[in-house]
């Protein structure tokens, strides 16, 4: 699938600055008011006062999201691998109607990429098609239920998606009810019919509007006088007549014929389903006329049908279901239910049994139900039930539509989705904190600078630029989470990564937990950051260990780490929707521990979620794995039984040798030390905070600064001054954004050098800004990294 751009900041990012500007500068600001004051009522005070002003500043000031905050690139790579492995043909359109991107299955059922609604439709699908397009573009949503490709039946489903709304996402899918239908027309034409016919059953499949689709050999013979003879596409009801007394028989047999007993099986929902009917001779008693094994013939018949259907008894109890029906409804073949009720929870048993003595007393017609399976109560599904009629001791007829398959995937694409969402608001608060971090560790610099080693301050002004420099580790891990942080990619074999990690974690694991180390052969290289992945291993082990040894330090265990390659068959033998069939080669982490609950598993991944203690863990470790695996185009799936412990499985594509080699990254020249420089620079900054550093930073440095607040004031400033010799930017601003500036900037000045800084990845902002000869200094930087960054900006600038 394509992709392609979206924002680079999330639409709450006003509200996540508050919070985290009002915690993180009242505290520096107290800090630096207990520096110089000694004074801990005063730094209290003040750093009360910060946080309500500054709190109260960011959330008025910066409430609304700006139009620059629509620059990112949206992480397409859920909805591909969510798409790669569904047999639903999906397309994703703009409101332009141009097709933005579309999976292999939709190319394989319309043979190319056709745009929707103009697609190869039977009759008048396309004008259908279009209806539900300008529908879901209205209201949302719409679906098609009967379309058909070149006689394949399908239903289509509309959505419309995008965080401004903008897109349309078309999902086409088999038709299950037409597909039934026909399986069961096939049936009663078949040799199935056949056996019905030999036991004196007539059987039958009609259409909404009275036409016969299907018949098998008997009902022909008796009404029409021949078996051959051709009765699909004819009304069903002028081959019946009705007497005084309501019996019906045949037209053509009149009233020496036997009367008729009708049996209606509701097998599909919806108005416009086909029926299957059952005919069966009487004699005038009212009693069948047929043998016993008729009414086997008619449950031979149920067991064949590829919908879930189930046959009850007056007294309520089960006398047959079928395969699909037992999948539907989850039933332990060693346990089977007696009743109904027992399928279900405790709320609807009472509902189920009036509903099942209702139709087994004589009630016509079928209702329909929701239901919650107790093995699933949180799930509703449909129930049909509906009266049987001459089929021996069944009374009554269930029918339970099997979407164990199609909730199992909802629930992969909410989890999918959620951790998506939660990544997108991980990045905007990393992106928010490097900021004020960037303030906060600008501002020690500057304080440091005149406070020599001896001075009573230089160690209180050393231990905030420390906790500060944490702080902004951790903005790293939400970045890892994210994946929007800089990877290095090297090619590499997986056990090099664990031998140079191996020595590292012999020590973090102590004395009583013991590692072991086993290399699978055959494995293929793969493409990944070694120093991130070391740390995935590290992360693993360590969580591994705080398993085994949490409710007894001395007890230990055993913590396996494992690779092994593993093909394109056996990913198919694994049948896992979420992994696209490919090579891969495994890394497996394996301990002894305690095991992960089962209704905790879901969440593990989720930044600041956490089992540990307050104090003992942030919450940040498996997120960060998450991250870094998904970044690296790999999959991360986590396997435990409580007790038996937990197991990560970490599947990374094989690199090909046909791949696109990575990039060389040109190595950093030695830096001179003298960092003193000269000329003019423009510095556009919309964090006052930050703008304040820098300027204050480049100045000491011998440059002469001019500021602007966001891009257009900073077009104003060159049309109004000479031509500055190098411009540093912000890369998400108000009004105007730093990449739309210095587009227009270079209109004016080709060749000016350009200098962007961002809370942002490096990684993550050059796919979105097409701009040559721009250079990239990420935040939080120090005073001597933005000096370091200008000098060696305006050192590589062409002369004049």
């Amino acid at each position: 699938m394509a992709s392609r751009p979206a924002s680079l900041t999330s639409p709450a990012k006003a509200q996540r600055q508050a919070l985290i500007v009002a915690a993180l500068c009242g505290v520096a600001a107290a800090s630096i008011a207990l520096l110089v004051l000694h004074s801990l009522e005063i730094a209290g005070g003040f750093a009360a006062a910060m946080l309500v002003l500054t709190g109260a500043a960011f959330a008025w000031s910066r409430f609304a999201p700006t139009a620059a905050e629509d620059e990112r690139e949206t992480d397409w790579s859920v909805a591909r691998t969510l798409a790669s492995a569904s047999d639903d043909a999906l397309a994703v359109t703009d409101r332009a109607g141009k097709l933005i991107c579309a999976n292999e299955a939709y190319r394989l059922r319309f043979d190319g990429y056709p745009t929707p609604p103009g697609l190869p439709l039977d009759g008048g699908g396309m004008a259908d098609l279009a209806s539900a397009g300008r529908t879901a573009w209205r209201d949302g949503s719409a679906q098609v239920d009967r379309l058909a490709s070149r006689g394949r039946p399908m239903a289509a489903a509309i959505e419309r998606a995008g965080d401004a709304g903008d897109m349309l996402v078309w999902r086409f899918q088999d038709a299950v009810g037409l597909n039934a239908a026909a399986d069961v027309q096939a049936l009663i034409a078949g040799p199935t019919g056949d056996r019905l016919a030999a036991a004196g059953i007539m059987a039958a499949l009609i259409a909404p509007d009275g036409k016969l689709l299907a018949a098998n050999r008997v009902l022909r013979e008796r009404s029409m006088g021949h078996e051959e003879s051709v009765v699909v596409g004819r009304d069903f009801a002028r081959f019946l007549t009705a007497d005084a007394q309501g019996q019906v028989r045949f037209e053509r047999e009149g009233d020496k014929g036997n009367p008729l007993r009708i049996i209606q099986i509701p097998f599909l929902e919806g108005d416009d389903a086909p029926i299957l009917v059952a005919l069966l001779d009487e004699e005038e008693s009212g009693q069948p006329a047929i043998g016993a094994s008729a009414a086997a013939h008619v449950k031979s018949l149920i067991s064949l049908l590829p919908v879930g259907l189930a046959l009850v008894d007056r007294d309520g109890r089960f006398v047959q279901m079928n395969d699909p029906f037992v999948r539907a409804a989850q039933v332990d073949p060693n346990q089977p239910p007696l009743y109904p009720g027992d399928l279900v929870v405790r709320e609807d048993k009472a509902a189920v049994a009036d509903a099942v003595r209702k139709f087994a007393n004589g009630a016509t017609h079928s209702a329909d139900m929701a239901i919650r399976l107790k093995d699933h109560p949180d799930e509703p599904v449909a129930l049909t039930i509906a009266g049987a009629r001459g089929l021996g001791d069944a009374a009554v007829l269930l029918s339970l539509k099997d979407n164990g398959e199609e909730t199992r995937l909802k629930r992969e694409v909410a989890q999918a989705t959620k951790m998506q969402a939660v990544g997108q608001l991980a990045g905007g608060v990393a992106h928010d904190f490097n900021n004020i971090l960037t303030a906060i560790i600008g501002h020690c610099d500057l304080m440091l600078m005149r406070h020599s080693p001896g001075d009573s301050d230089y160690d209180d002004i050393q231990q905030i630029k420390a906790n500060s420099n944490r702080a902004a580790s951790l903005t790293r891990q939400l970045l890892a989470f994210s994946r929007q942080q800089t990877l290095r990619p090297q090619v590499l074999q997986l056990p090099d990564v664990i031998s140079e990690v191996s020595q590292l974690l012999k020590r973090l694991m102590g004395e009583t937990v013991k590692l072991e180390v086993k290399h699978g052969r055959n494995l293929g290289p793969v493409r990944a950051d070694p120093g991130q992945l070391e740390q995935v291993v590290v992360n693993l082990a360590v969580n591994a260990r705080d398993a085994m040894t949490a409710k007894d330090p001395t007890v230990g265990g055993t913590l396996t780490i494992a690779t092994r390659a593993v093909s394109a068959a056996d990913v198919r033998k694994l049948g896992n929707d979420i992994l696209p069939v490919a090579d891969y080669s495994l890394l497996e982490i394996s301990d002894t521990g305690a095991g992960i609950p089962a209704e905790i598993v879901g969440k593990i991944f989720e930044p600041f979620f956490t089992t540990k203690e307050v104090g003992k863990g942030t919450g940040l470790g498996l997120s960060t794995v998450y991250g870094i695996v998904k970044q690296s185009g790999g999959y991360i799936f986590a396997d435990s039984k409580p007790g038996q412990g937990a197991t990560f499985s970490i599947y990374l594509p094989v690199h090909t040798a046909g791949a696109a080699a990575p990039a060389k990254r040109v190595e950093a020249r030695d830096r001179p030390a003298d960092l003193w420089g000269t000329g003019t620079i423009l510095l556009v900054e919309d964090e006052d905070m930050v703008r304040v550093v820098a300027e204050r930073a480049l100045t000491r440095q011998g440059y002469t600064v001019l500021t602007a607040e966001h891009g257009e004031a900073a077009l104003e400033l060159l049309a109004a001054s000479e031509r500055p010799d190098l411009l540093i930017s912000d890369v998400v601003m108000p009004t105007m954004d730093g990449p739309t500036m210095v587009r227009h900037a270079r209109e004016r000045y080709p060749d000016l050098p350009i200098l962007f800084m961002s809370g942002y990845a490096e990684e993550q902002l050059r796919k979105s800004i097409d701009l040559d000869n721009v250079s990239f200094l990420p935040k939080p930087f120090s005073v001597q990294q933005l000096a370091e960054a200008a000098r060696d900006v305006l050192a590589a600038a062409p002369a004049g």
